[in-house]
């Protein structure tokens, strides 16, 4: 069996490389276009964190909300109406199939995947940028750290396949 960072590796190149996430990195999301996207981690992080995390400092609906408010405050930054796309949805509802146990792949590839990469993305995304900011980020990460296991490999693989499909629809509708 691989080290599920092997594992996942493919699949997470893949995520990175998505045109969507490419112009996040790039910094040239509109507000509107963040605050599309963050309306879609809302849902999956309500999902995520409505059973017990590894760490109370993972918790993020809280500060995803605080973003989502600041940019609907902007002057122009909300077109609405803002939709919860149907990839959301589906995972959403994947997600609320899973126990706790069965969930911490989620956690693991959901909030390490901010802790790292969205250091990076703060500095690029419209607003404050409150959901890349962790009390106690190391202890948070320790707690994910010391549970994980490479048996995730498939169910984190399954979680970068609907954040694929949630990018794709993203980008779909800034294409249309």
């Amino acid at each position: 069996m691989l080290p599920l960072k092997e594992a996942i590796q493919q699949k997470h190149s893949q995520a990175e490389k998505m045109p969507f996430n490419q112009k996040m990195a790039k910094g040239e999301l509109t507000n509107q276009e963040y605050l599309t996207y963050l309306y879609q981690l809302l849902p999956i992080f309500q999902a995520i964190e409505s059973l017990p995390l590894p760490h109370p400092s993972l918790e993020r609906g809280e500060a995803v909300f605080t973003d989502i408010n600041e940019l609907m405050e902007i002057q122009g930054a909300y077109e609405g109406p803002l939709v919860i796309l149907p990839a959301t949805k589906e995972y959403t509802a994947y997600l609320n199939t899973l126990t706790q146990t069965e969930r911490l792949p989620h956690v693991y590839l959901n909030y390490l995947a901010i802790m790292f990469g969205g250091q990076i993305m703060k500095e690029k995304v419209p607003g404050s940028g409150k959901m890349y900011d962790f009390e106690n980020m190391r202890e948070a990460m320790g707690a994910v750290r010391a549970i994980q296991k490479d048996e995730w490999a498939d169910e984190a693989n399954k979680a970068l396949d609907f954040n694929m499909a949630i990018l794709a629809q993203l980008e779909d509708g800034l294409t249309q």
